[in-house]
């Protein structure tokens, strides 16, 4: 029977209550009320190995292996390897690894490993006169398929004997005839007012290396035959499917009931759209291609690969997909709901460190040459158990060129001449003179600073409405920072003009780097502190956002840094101007 009555987010990351259950969590607890599948829960996963899996596939992976561990079933990997020709071994990596890193596990299985007893069933639906060879080409099929107000035609080859399909078939099979000059097709209804029921393909002719398989086969299955086939030799209670599978339900039902074979159901659900965002395999693999991305982990794609090069965590991933839920209805999310996830996740977790992305030098005249101290920093205002670490200061500092402005409109906070604020975790200063070049650009900022104030309030009582982080020029580390933005700059890239092509909404400013950033020198210290269960760093730069660590740190010499997200939703703005 089912474990302890779940929730409605797939793996229970996100609360211990009762929550109300979603359509397929229902449909599974009445099967298992009323014993069906021997009270058995088995689901998969079936992703096709043609390129690397994105954030849509998420809902998916999280919703079937979800459902297999809230009721103490299983969860199968089955990798869809029926086509040759776009499937790589990178592909069946990239996708294993992209799973574990959710956080889910279970059998890994593949569709080539059943293509002889797929081969087995054909050959007797052959025989019991419900499939036969056809030598029209793909574009005469079309012609003679109908449309959706007018039957279809029957193909011309459509009543050969039983023996001359079994003859051609295994012909077929032996590689005799040229790639598409034959497929085995269902006899099923050309005038069915379902597309998908008129004489469907079961087996194309291709002459194809596959990765598993080598040269074994030359024919290879559709999709539409191969996945009941697929469900029902692993003997899966609960297909789950998204919608666009639905119309393809009774050929799934049709095939399973013709051989008469164990018979699983498919359930579709709602798949998840993002806006600002695209979702099609070949899109992404033509940003690749093109170099319009670095790769398809580049950490503004919408690949799981991409994210978590970006720094967002799986727990934020699980947690997002069980929030959007599962539904009977496409629609599209807005992103702001991911990245919020993201957000506060991280907030929760990440270390704070100080980094100065725009440097503009400060030097404190009062303050002793060649002395330094070292004060007290937190690092988690969120986190107690977090602890604080030591930051040096001294004479010569770096703040943001932004926190100053040498004519500062009257809301402005931070620092102008003559005004006073606060340095994080440090003193007041007073800002005293702007020094500049002699194009006039500001190059140093001379201030003084009031030891009384270190770490707290003036012993006055006197107040500062601005509060700067900072780093200490003679302890700085440098580093590389990549920010990262949304990777379109309208709400569906998919939707172009006349004229237009969707590439032409790529967002000119998805990533701006800036290569000599200055960071407090513990930074790593505060880093180690935080246990990531992909052992990524990532922190949060104060008043900046939340950062991870690149694999590029390697090969650059230096901290390479990727913003994950900033730490408010700058795109409300954008929008509202």
């Amino acid at each position: 029977m089912a474990a302890d009555r779940p929730t409605d987010t797939a793996d229970n990351t996100s609360s211990d209550a009762p929550r109300r259950l979603n359509f397929v969590q229902q449909i599974i607890e009445d099967d298992l009320r009323t014993g069906k599948w021997e009270g058995r829960v088995a689901t998969r996963f079936p992703p096709e190995p043609n390129g690397y899996l994105h954030i849509g596939h998420a809902k998916s992976i999280c919703l079937n292996f979800g459902l297999a561990r809230q009721y103490n079933g299983t969860c199968n990997l089955r990798f869809d390897d029926t086509n040759p020709v776009k499937e790589e071994q990178e592909y069946i990596d990239s996708i294993t690894a992209d799973i574990r890193w959710l956080g889910f596990e279970g059998p890994v299985l593949f569709a080539s490993d059943y293509f002889g007893q797929m081969y087995t069933w054909a050959v007797q639906l052959i025989q019991d006169g419900k499939a036969y060879v056809c030598d029209l080409s793909a574009e005469e099929v079309r012609a003679h398929r109908g449309t959706l107000t007018a039957p279809g035609t029957d193909s011309p080859f459509r009543n050969r004997s039983v023996a001359e399909n079994l003859d051609l078939f295994e012909r077929m099979r032996r590689g005799e005839f040229p790639d598409g000059s034959r497929t085995l097709r269902a006899k099923i209804d050309m005038a069915s007012p379902n597309m998908n029921l008129r004489d469907p393909a079961m087996y194309r002719i291709l002459h194809a290396h596959h990765p598993r398989t080598g040269d074994h086969w030359c024919i290879y299955p559709m999709y539409d035959w191969a996945h009941g086939l697929e469900d029902s030799i692993e003997r899966i209670t609960h297909s789950i499917c998204t919608l666009e599978f639905e119309n393809h339900r009774p050929l799934y039902d049709w095939f399973l009931d013709a051989l008469g074979i164990y018979h699983p159901q498919q359930i579709e659900f709602a798949r998840l759209a993002l806006n600002y965002t695209v979702m099609s395999k070949r899109k992404l693999l033509e940003l690749v291609k093109t170099k319009r991305v670095s790769g398809w982990d580049d950490p503004r794609m919408p690949t799981l690969s991409g994210l978590r090069r970006r720094g967002v965590t799986p727990e934020s991933i699980r947690t997002f997909c069980a929030d959007v839920g599962v539904a009977k209805f496409n629609s599209t999310i807005d992103v702001t709901r991911l990245e919020n996830a993201v957000r506060d996740d991280l907030n929760k977790r990440a270390p704070r460190v100080m980094a100065v992305l725009n440097p503009l030098k400060v030097v404190i005249t009062n303050y002793p040459e060649g002395q330094s101290e070292e004060l007290d920093a937190v690092n988690n205002p969120e986190d107690a158990s977090a602890g604080t670490r030591r930051v040096p200061f001294a004479r010569e500092l770096f703040i943001e060129a932004e926190d100053f402005m040498e004519d500062p409109p009257r809301k402005f906070f931070r620092l102008g001449p003559g005004r006073e604020v606060r340095l994080r975790y440090a003193y007041f200063i007073t800002c005293q003179e702007a020094v500049k070049d002699a194009a006039g650009n500001i190059t140093e900022l001379r201030c003084t600073y009031d030891p009384a104030t270190r770490g707290g309030d003036a012993p006055d009582g006197r107040k500062v409405k601005g509060t700067l982080h900072w780093v200490s020029a003679a302890h700085a580390v440098d580093a590389e920072v990549r920010l990262y933005d949304r990777l379109f700059n309208v709400e569906n890239p998919d939707k172009v003009e006349e004229g237009q092509d969707w590439k032409d909404h790529l967002n000119p400013e998805s990533l701006r780097t800036i290569p000599a950033a200055k960071l407090e020198p513990n930074w790593r210290e505060a880093a180690n502190r935080a246990s990531w269960t992909d052992e990524i760093a990532r922190v949060q730069f104060e008043r900046q956002g939340y950062f991870a660590l690149d694999a590029d740190t390697a090969k650059a010499g230096r901290p390479v840094f990727n913003r994950t997200v900033t730490l408010k939703d700058t795109w409300a703005k954008i929008a509202g101007k």
